[in-house]
């Protein structure tokens, strides 16, 4: 690995640049060599992802790690660019990093990371992380007027809602420009001149990114499968006085049913699922469920209308959780959906839980 010139604020690199007076070394990803700036050497990047990049999206898709998942903040380089390259900006969360380097394979560039806490540029930008102010700082931190000499930066879409345009030009004289919302798409928007077309602005959430965040929202729903089965075997200790782990796990069964409703067959088949909550749709697909199961099992029973309460509600709230992952909502949609619909799934939930004991 090359080494770098040590920047006036302590930091090993102008890349991994805090912007302030830290003196410890930061940890930085693997590079491929640096350009020479005025503002110092600036480590180069693959823009190849390798097998360790591959197994971190997987570990992050099944949620392992998610919050640590981060990269430092700072400025990095694709290819070999030059003061006329374009600069593009991103967030920490290493998966946004590494779609936007792929994407960038035939372009050479500069990439400015901005600190977002480690969170993906349209949650940080709904958080404000990925806003005006952080990326101020980060221009001002690694000095960016020396590397380039076109005052612009390429901000993805996606990240639009944080960043006051006017404000950012107006304090650093560099304007910020919006790229397409997907990264696979910038190699054909600047050949275009930086312009986006229609399609480059839309957002789609189709079949295959639906289906690609379950694994995601299974691992999500294991606590609450956990108190489920808990609550079971205290409710067959009760009624039997003893535990019985056959017919635990066997009562069990349809527990894990209701979570695969709600973990992938709710947003497998989002679009076509009746009503716009989100809850709703987990709901009534959870209701269905029931009904179907319950009335091949045990039909008229004080079993089947408990399943009534108890599963449509787990469906309803694993759905529920799936709204942070969607483009379909706004964040004041959900929390109006969140204010009516918790309490109706734990009141659901609970009188259940209370049948069971009868």
């Amino acid at each position: 690995m090359n080494k770098f010139k040590k920047v006036d604020c302590g930091c090993d690199t102008i890349a991994n640049c805090c912007g302030g007076p830290k003196t410890e070394k930061h940890s930085q990803i693997a590079v491929l060599g640096g350009v020479k700036t005025k503002a110092g050497d600036i480590p180069v990047v693959s823009a190849k992802l390798g097998f360790k990049d591959t197994l971190g999206s997987w570990r992050m898709r099944w949620g392992f790690g998610r919050y640590s998942y981060s990269i430092e903040p700072g400025i990095y380089a694709v290819g070999k660019p030059k003061n006329t390259s374009p600069v593009f900006v991103s967030a920490n969360y290493k998966m946004s990093f590494d779609k936007l380097r792929k994407a960038l394979a035939d372009i050479d560039c500069f990439i400015l990371v901005l600190d977002t806490k480690g969170i993906n540029v349209w949650c940080a930008a709904g958080k404000g992380t990925f806003g005006t102010e952080e990326l101020i700082k980060r221009i001002k931190a690694v000095n960016l007027e020396k590397i380039v000499a076109r005052k612009q930066v390429i901000l993805p879409q996606l990240g639009a809602p944080g960043v006051a345009a006017h404000i950012v030009a107006k304090k650093t004289g560099f304007k910020p420009v919006y790229g397409p919302v997907r990264a696979e798409d910038i190699p054909l928007f600047m050949k275009k001149g930086m312009k986006a077309d229609e399609k480059m602005r839309s957002v789609e959430f189709p079949f295959k990114e639906r289906i690609v965040l379950a694994p995601f929202e299974i691992i999500g729903s294991l606590k609450l499968l956990t108190v489920a089965f808990v609550l079971l075997s205290v409710i067959n200790l009760f009624k039997s006085g003893g535990l019985n782990i056959q017919n635990t796990l066997c009562s069990f069964l349809p527990y894990l049913g209701s979570a695969f409703v709600g973990a992938v067959l709710v947003p497998a088949l989002l679009p076509w699922i009746p009503g716009k909550s989100f809850a709703y749709k987990g709901w009534l697909a959870g209701l269905l469920y029931v009904a179907v199961i319950g009335n091949m099992w045990f039909p008229g029973t004080t079993v089947y209308f408990t399943w009534l309460l108890i599963l449509p509600a787990i469906s309803a709230f694993i759905v529920l959780n799936f709204t942070g992952c969607s483009t379909y909502t706004s964040l004041s949609g959900v929390k109006k959906e969140m204010r009516y619909a918790i309490p109706l799934i734990v009141v659901s939930a609970l009188i259940g839980i209370v049948l069971n004991f009868l």
